[in-house]
């Protein structure tokens, strides 16, 4: 099922889940990212079932689509590198996360591909593979696993979308996973550069890798192309500039996603001029 069409930006669930929904239809957003629970901990949230529904029900209402987002220490290619207390502890996160994700409506929750230092990067795919495979065994909910392209300032792995498809193939639930394409990320990596989007956007369409992207992080990046540097500027304040992303936002491909902003406000403290201007390319 392709996820509903929808622009808007991260925003805090500060007073639920439901505000954090109000709080990006108040700056004219049909789509929004929030973290399901404390975005530094593993620690596991319990679901407030009401809250949650009432989401549900007014973005249904108002036509919002949304995303969660795991938190920050989330690394499922570790393994059992961070011993079996960790990687039951990243398990159970990922888990958490799908169970609040699905309770409010919202299409999937994205996840780092993840990084670990190994003189054998297969182990790292076997981690992440079943690391997912595990959190996802007889999970029948409808929000989806959201793997997320890495900048490449962790190491190569988890940068090239032959990657993701792999990772997708070879596991055994590839029905509850799915892609999130974070430009800056791409760009950091050297996936591509500025004035290249062209041949990105075919080489992704030759893989396959759109088809399965529900949701795209819409970030200019404050560094080159190729340097391997996560640091998100606002649209058309960064190195990949208006031109680009503007070209990005217009291919087909990216109106089937949830859009997403997760860079600095604007001066009345939201993304409401950004969305504005993302709107007019549209």
């Amino acid at each position: 099922m392709r996820p509903k069409t929808g622009i808007g930006a991260h925003v805090s669930t500060r007073g639920g889940f439901l505000q954090a929904a109000k709080r990006a239809y108040e700056m004219g957003a049909t789509a929004f990212q929030y973290f399901p629970k404390n975005p530094r901990s593993l620690s596991l949230k319990s679901l407030d079932l009401k809250d949650a529904e009432q989401c549900r029900d007014w973005c249904e209402q108002q036509g919002l689509a949304s995303i969660a987002h795991s938190p920050y220490p989330t690394n499922p290619a570790l393994g059992m590198t961070r011993g079996e207390a960790g990687f039951h502890a990243t398990i159970a996160s990922i888990r958490n996360d799908l169970e609040i994700s699905n309770a409010c409506g919202s299409v999937g929750t994205v996840v780092h591909f993840g990084h670990i230092k190994t003189n054998d990067p297969l182990e790292g795919y076997q981690n992440l593979i079943h690391c997912l495979d595990t959190a996802l065994e007889n999970w029948n909910g409808h929000s989806k696993v959201l793997i997320e392209n890495q900048a490449g300032d962790h190491g190569p792995m988890g940068t090239t979308m032959e990657e993701m498809i792999q990772i997708r193939k070879l596991s055994r639930y590839p029905e509850h996973i799915a892609f999130c394409f974070d430009t800056c990320h791409a760009f950091a990596s050297g996936l591509w550069s500025s004035g290249n989007e062209a041949a990105m956007l075919d080489k992704g369409r030759m893989l396959g890798y759109w088809d399965n992207v529900a949701a795209v992080h819409f970030n200019d990046s404050k560094y080159a192309s190729g340097l391997c540097k996560d640091r998100h500027a606002r649209i058309g304040q960064g190195y990949i500039g208006n031109e680009s992303m503007k070209e990005l936002l217009k291919a087909p491909e990216f109106q089937n996603a949830v859009v997403v902003l997760e860079t600095e406000t604007g001066e009345d403290g939201t993304h409401r001029d950004d969305i504005a201007l993302m709107r007019s390319w549209l």
